[in-house]
């Protein structure tokens, strides 16, 4: 297999964090000094004694005993501003290119180190842990690990998950990345999916009605794969149907001799120097071609399947015609 079996490699680690939120409750304290109903009724006044027989009379000082002193107060709770500012410099200790826009506080871990959650202004969000050094984890990728486990186990324990609104951006964040990277059509679903086997993070794309692609990090740039690729080397695709391969590969057939086509099945039979080959299967019985496709996208060749058989091992979606019978 080209790429290792897909995420579970983040969630847990967050799970391991046991965040756990710690308030200090303050105690209202009793104000000194401060007479009650009871005191007045008896005559007297906390710490001293007033001489019988004299109304108002001379106060003789006692021992002051059982009295309360103010309980310290709760420290106050951080603004919005001062965990912006703890979480933003967190993760410039990690390396991470990110400008807080928000940020809430997870608690603390068994080790008693802040967490947060942060919202960046492009790109994911991530939950940092304020340990040395700082941990921290991409919400899409906890995200896709989520997704992956939930897919096994409707009922699987994810772990801590991102929970700002604005860290809900994984359809916008990575359909960025892949229309950078040329690809035009409506994006519908977008998520990570795992680790290739350069330990570089893969997000699966999906379109509406056409072929989805494989999106991998490569250093500070990205590697891009059709759907059609991935199923070319065993791969599979969640978000991608062969109908939707269907429909979006019919288009490549435009003013061609296959342009009448109703594309029922295409796959990638392989590549060279000239482009790429691809048979489809036409709903009609018996009909099909091989398409040569340059690396601009552009359909050079048609082949029908019945005179076909020497490109690339010929037509599998569409069998070739029986030879006639030889006459007697």
């Amino acid at each position: 297999m080209f790429y290792r079996k897909l995420l579970a490699l983040t969630g847990g680690a967050v799970a391991l964090v046991l965040l756990t939120a710690q308030p200090i409750l303050a105690q209202e304290p009793e104000s000194p000094g401060v007479r009650t109903g009871s005191d007045e009724a008896s005559g007297s006044i906390r710490g001293e004694r007033v001489l019988p027989g004299r109304i108002g009379g001379r106060r003789e000082q006692g021992p002051r005993t059982n009295q309360q002193r103010p309980a310290p107060a709760a420290p106050a709770a951080p603004t919005p501003e001062e965990l912006k500012v703890a979480a933003q410099g967190h993760l410039t200790a990690a390396g991470l290119e990110c400008q807080v826009t928000e940020a809430t506080s997870l608690g603390v871990t068994a080790e008693q180190a802040r967490t947060f959650e942060a919202a960046c202004a492009s790109g994911p969000g991530y939950i940092v842990v304020g340990s040395t050094p700082p941990q921290t984890f991409n919400c899409l990728e906890l995200a896709g690990s989520a997704a992956t486990a939930r897919a096994l186990d409707p009922a699987a324990d994810v772990g801590q998950q991102c929970a700002l609104p604005a860290n809900q951006n994984g359809l916008t964040v990575i359909g960025e990345w892949a229309r950078s990277q040329g690809v035009t059509c409506t994006i519908d679903e977008a998520v990570a999916i795992g680790k290739s086997d350069d330990n570089n993070v893969v997000f699966e794309v999906g379109c509406a009605g056409a072929d989805g692609y494989w999106l991998e990090k490569v250093g500070t740039g990205w590697k891009l794969q059709d759907c059609l690729q991935i199923a070319s080397v065993g791969g599979t695709c969640r978000f991608t149907t062969p109908q939707e391969q269907a429909e979006g590969f019919k288009a490549k057939l435009a003013g061609t001799e296959a342009a009448g086509c109703d594309v029922a099945q295409v796959r990638l039979m392989g590549q060279n120097a000239n482009g790429r080959f691809y048979e489809a299967k036409c709903s009609a019985a018996g009909q099909g071609y091989i398409a040569r496709v340059n690396n601009e996208g552009v359909t050079q060749q048609i082949y029908p399947c019945a005179t076909a058989q020497r490109i690339g091992g010929g037509c599998t979606l569409t069998p070739a015609p029986a030879a006639p019978a030889a006459a007697e």
